[in-house]
């Protein structure tokens, strides 16, 4: 009579194992069907050498071409920013180069370093028009200063020239390396980890944290 109470118990307990086992199958395919599978990433893949050519037949095209849309206002505000010091510098310095011909001629009418020269009275300066009260310093000084704003002029005009070149050639580098780089993907394998370091001191070794960064290709 006992042992068939220990056998039906038994019975029970292989019983209740089995279901057990029977449910952490279903589990287990229950979650391998709810991962969801990994999609692979698109890669760009673009030409440098036909960004390069497109760049420097047509400043901002090779920045389309590399789908980088909001460098094409950046390339376009340098031109306009440096051609704007080219003009200006330009319109200075032939206003200054006419005015110091205008100073030295004998030519009473042409007067416009007048409007250029302030702070001091022309009757003071102006051989020309003030023959009588003219001072042959103040009128040396005037010609000196009238030289070198035209050379101040003419230098900075020459290097805004120069800046429309380099930035020209900056943009072409910027759409040859946005192209090159394309299709590099260094993935998700970036891993940052803090651990502790010992930091020698003089007489003995003291302790820290250490950051680093591991990055695998």
């Amino acid at each position: 009579m006992r042992f068939q109470l220990i056998l039906k118990e038994g019975k029970y307990i292989m019983l209740f194992l089995l279901f057990l086992l029977v449910l952490s199958q279903q589990e287990i395919i229950a979650q391998d069907t709810l991962v969801a599978p990994v999609k692979s990433k698109k890669v760009l893949k673009l030409s440098s050498m036909k960004a390069t050519m497109m760049a420097a037949a047509l400043p901002g095209s090779g920045q389309i071409y590399n789908r980088k849309y909001w460098k094409i206002p950046l390339v376009y505000a340098g031109f306009g920013g440096i051609g704007y010091f080219v003009v200006n510098n330009s319109s200075m310095y032939s206003k200054y180069t006419k005015a110091y011909q205008d100073f030295t001629d004998k030519v009473p009418s042409t007067d416009s370093y007048i409007n250029l020269i302030r702070g001091m009275d022309p009757e003071r300066y102006d051989p020309v028009l003030h023959p009588a009260t003219a001072n042959a310093s103040d009128i040396a000084w005037v010609k000196d200063g009238l030289k070198r704003q035209i050379d101040y002029f003419r230098k900075y005009r020459d290097l805004s020239y120069l800046g429309i070149a380099a930035w020209y050639i900056i943009s072409i580098l910027d759409a040859n390396v946005d192209a090159s780089l394309s299709d590099y993907d260094i993935g998700e394998n970036i891993n940052v980890a803090v651990a502790p370091v010992q930091i020698p001191g003089y007489y003995f070794a003291t302790t820290g944290v250490n950051v680093s960064l591991r990055i695998n290709f």
